[in-house]
């Protein structure tokens, strides 16, 4: 079964000669637990692919559907709670609340829905993730490689289907994007979350099952790495 069918998007941005079509009819599905890299230049329009899976923005026409249910056919109120409990987002700047522990920003997105945390799953996230010593700690006090690793929890934390990776690796060295990536292929075969990660990176790219490349709008299926 399918998680995610992106069908015929297509994204313009102004109008008239100073047009830009950012997205050219993208087509494509990924089922369940499937993990795939999108590759791509700057420019290219992966992250405006990105964004448009995570309904962060709206495309000109086409749809997304996440799970069978079409995203942008939902009203503003409906797509947020959507999104935050189906769709778990790691971004190259880590985006962790500086005023918050470790253990406070994996937690965050279930107490901003307003649910109890489950303590064993949170201890487990910790664990995996190599950040036990560090779950009193505040994100100035951690490297970047750990920030990244908090990141990753979060975006775990609510048992999302669908996680969206963009760049996650950017702001990482060599020793600690190998274990980010590899904190990535776990997630996708232990919890069986669907992951999509968008990179520039070739290398990185060929651990994900399949890959696929975006350039001028354009996606183009490069098919599946081998083991």
């Amino acid at each position: 079964m399918n998680l995610l069918e992106v069908s015929n998007i297509c994204k313009t941005y102004g109008s008239g000669e100073t047009s830009v079509q950012a997205l050219k009819n993208v087509s494509f599905s990924v089922p369940k637990g499937e993990y795939v890299a999108i590759v791509g230049e700057s420019g290219s329009g992966k992250s405006t692919l990105l964004n448009m899976i995570g309904a962060l923005d709206t495309p000109t026409s086409g749809k997304v559907l996440i799970d069978g249910k079409d995203t942008f056919a939902m009203k503003e109120s409906a797509l947020t709670v959507f999104r935050r409990r189906n769709i778990g987002f790691i971004f190259q700047a880590f985006n962790l609340i500086p005023e918050l522990t470790v253990e406070q920003n994996i937690m965050f997105p279930v107490l901003l829905d307003y649910q109890k945390p489950d303590r064993e799953y949170l201890e487990e996230l910790l664990l995996v993730l190599n950040l036990k010593e560090r779950r009193g700690h505040l994100p100035n006090q951690l490297s970047g490689g750990q920030q990244q690793r908090v990141a990753i929890g979060r975006a775990l934390m609510t048992r999302p289907s669908l996680i969206l990776a963009d760049e996650p690796t950017g702001n990482l060295d060599s020793q600690n994007s190998s274990e980010v990536i590899a904190l990535l292929k776990e997630a996708s075969r232990k919890y069986e979350q669907t992951i999509i990660m968008i990179t520039h990176n070739r290398t990185i790219a060929q651990t994900a099952d399949r890959v696929l490349s975006v350039s001028d709008g354009v996606l183009t299926d490069l098919g599946r790495c081998s083991e």
